[in-house]
């Protein structure tokens, strides 16, 4: 009698891999539960700093980058220019407190593959994951319309305000209405002094400020409408 042979036990598909980089530990520790609660999904680092971020995507090679825009020193926009030039092929999903009005645009322009906010389920936030890895960008539908409506309109009208700023540009517009010294924006932003005068001249052509305070003023007073904007949101991550 003919022995069969027993099939082959199949595999399991292999877990996506995502680095965490959030700087508070309760938020990060909340991220790290909901993703180890989901089937496919495995968290192979965490860090608090963007530059640890930087070594750690090298490091791990991990199929997502997750990542808050708010970080010491470094921000998380730069850690995404960063990581886009040095791993381009790791995606990065930006969640963050910062109204998607003013970031998520700005996000996907320095190459960002989607943009979340805190304030939602953390199902929400598990689809984007899902959907970003799927090769896709994730915005929520409110800023999705917006976004269309600027791409279609973008040839055509000229940005005012802040939109009109480069990522690069509104950087140093955020700092500076953080009351950042020029000397402290170019160490954070790894940039010269001379780069950073450049880079307000520019802002303050952009802006129409008449002079060095009045484009203080309403740098910080963009920040301050934010930071109410921001307030209202609250995290609903487990």
């Amino acid at each position: 009698m003919k022995k069969t042979k027993p099939s082959p036990k199949s595999k399991k598909p292999e877990k996506k891999r995502i680095l965490l980089v959030e700087d508070h530990p309760m938020t990060r520790m909340g991220l790290k539960m909901m993703i180890a609660g989901e089937s496919g999904l495995d968290v192979c680092g965490e860090v608090g700093h963007a530059g640890e971020a930087l070594d750690a995507a090298i490091s791990l090679q991990p199929d997502l980058v997750l990542t808050d825009v708010s970080l010491p020193g470094r921000s998380g926009f730069e850690l995404v220019q960063d990581l886009h030039a040095r791993c381009p092929g790791i995606p990065v999903l930006i969640l963050s407190m910062h109204a998607e009005t003013s970031y998520a645009r700005r996000a996907l322009e320095i190459g960002a593959r989607g943009y979340i906010m805190k304030s939602e389920h953390s199902k929400k936030v598990l689809e984007a994951i899902h959907t970003v890895l799927r090769g896709r960008i994730y915005v929520s539908e409110a800023i999705a319309g917006q976004l269309l409506e600027f791409l279609s309109h973008r040839s055509k009208n000229k940005q005012s305000g802040p939109d009109s700023l480069s990522p690069r540009e509104f950087e140093v517009f955020k700092l500076i209405g953080e009351g950042v010294a020029t000397q402290d924006i170019a160490k954070r932003l790894n940039l010269s002094p001379k780069t950073v005068e450049t880079h307000r001249a520019h802002i303050k052509e952009k802006l129409h400020a008449a002079t060095a305070s009045h484009l203080i003023a309403m740098a910080a007073d963009w920040i301050a409408r934010q930071s109410m904007a921001e307030n209202n949101f609250s995290v609903s991550l487990p």
